[in-house]
């Protein structure tokens, strides 16, 4: 016989319900000193086996870098270090770009500014988290050309950035590729050459879908006639250097207002699943088995349950059952509803899901990207994403079940 756990029981009786009770994991602040931060990006910066990140502050006009502090310490804000101030940042990413094993940063800002900043890192390690020590350079290329909202560093077979996909949206958006110099010190080197055009990308994320040894990119775009849900065919170092287009493969969803998405591989089925968030409140579910071409097959999924819009979808196995969970963001998460939630994928055979599971409770009203990673070491997977209208700031939500 099964004895449930106090917080089983309380999920199954959640899950019971056609929307859930109280069930909202605790919420952990990383900061909450600025305003609007908009998304974080990950990376193990100081090789102790940790994840440490970066975040933009969108309203606040501010870049920072966070040390994550460790599992003993890890529920109180984080150390950090302002790398640079620059208008309407969308993201930040760490990368080492000139190759001197010291994390450098670069944002990405729309609004008036419509530029990329380059934030250097101090010549002296002991300096990293020393304000003064940081320098910050735009990027000539991209000045005034297009509003962007995200980098993806693109690594060589040595680990260094020779070349990074930026996004953007409006008028002349586009997904580009902004290659660097043997020099990357020397900015006014930077070229950019667009490789899609598009109406508003929302998620750039590496994948090698014709298993070729190289990353390909998939790509959700939001608005406009090539709306929808594609990947973009690396063509190979040679043919990079040389500025050459990247193939356009279609999966789905043309003509829908696609969100933030999520790949994953099961190599026992030799299946890839993407799974998109796409407003008001659905989740569309792409499969394809692993050959050449590939050939997907589409499912819907609709959220009947009183939450926000839909902004993001990750999969993950929230509660170690083995099988392969849907976590979800929202944005306008007004009036009580949930902003961050998930549900099993074994819920999902009729394409409508009732029995979804708070994470967030009633608070925060516009989410982000997620994060799932044990921060706390105990084993399963919480959650980290930033909130930026009821200013929660950069949060991570303690998963309850060990």
């Amino acid at each position: 016989m099964n004895v449930l756990k106090p917080w089983s029981l309380l999920l199954w009786l959640v899950s019971a319900n056609s929307f859930p009770l109280v069930a909202e994991w605790p919420r952990h602040t990383i900061d909450a000193t600025s305003i609007g931060a908009d998304g974080v990006r990950l990376r193990d910066i100081n090789h102790d086996g940790r994840p440490d990140l970066v975040t933009g502050w969108e309203e606040g006009g501010l870049i920072r870098v966070y040390l994550n502090p460790g599992e003993n310490a890890v529920k109180a804000p984080w150390p950090k270090v302002t790398v640079g101030k620059v208008p309407s940042p969308e993201d930040a990413v760490l990368l080492d770009l000139d190759h001197d094993g010291r994390w450098d940063v670069l944002s990405s800002c729309e609004g008036k500014a419509q530029s990329l900043f380059v934030h250097w890192a101090p010549n002296e390690r002991i300096r990293y988290l020393d304000e003064a020590a940081w320098t910050t350079e735009a990027v000539p290329a991209a000045q005034k050309k297009e509003a962007w909202m995200f980098a993806l560093p693109l690594m060589n077979i040595a680990g260094s950035v020779q070349s990074i996909l930026v996004r953007s949206k409006g008028s002349r958006a586009s997904v580009s590729l902004l290659q660097l110099p043997r020099q990357p010190r020397n900015l006014s080197e930077w070229t950019i050459a667009p490789l899609y055009q598009a109406g508003w990308i929302m998620s750039l994320r590496p994948f090698d879908f014709d298993a070729d040894g190289d990353l390909d990119v998939l790509v959700s775009d939001r608005k406009g006639e090539s709306s929808g849900v594609l990947w973009l065919e690396n063509p190979g170092p040679r043919a990079i250097e040389n500025k050459q287009a990247w193939p356009e493969h279609r999966i789905g969803a043309n003509g829908e207002e696609v969100m933030f998405l999520d790949i994953h591989q099961d190599p026992a089925r030799q299946q890839i699943s993407i799974a998109a968030a796409v407003k008001p409140n659905q989740v569309l579910q792409f499969t394809a088995t692993q050959s050449t071409p590939l050939r997907w097959q589409s499912s819907r999924i609709k959220i009947n349950a009183p939450i926000g819009t839909a902004k993001a979808v990750t999969y993950a196995d929230i509660n170690l059952d083995g099988q392969i969970d849907l976590v979800a963001s929202c944005e306008h998460a007004i009036e009580s509803r949930i902003g961050v939630y998930w549900f099993s994928s074994a819920n999902t055979e009729d394409h409508s899901v009732t029995d979804i599971h708070d994470i967030s409770g009633p608070q925060g009203i516009k989410f982000d990207r997620i994060e799932t990673i044990d921060l706390d070491g105990d084993g399963d997977l919480d959650l980290m994403t930033c909130e930026e209208r009821d200013n929660l700031g950069i949060i991570w939500y303690e998963n309850p079940t060990r």
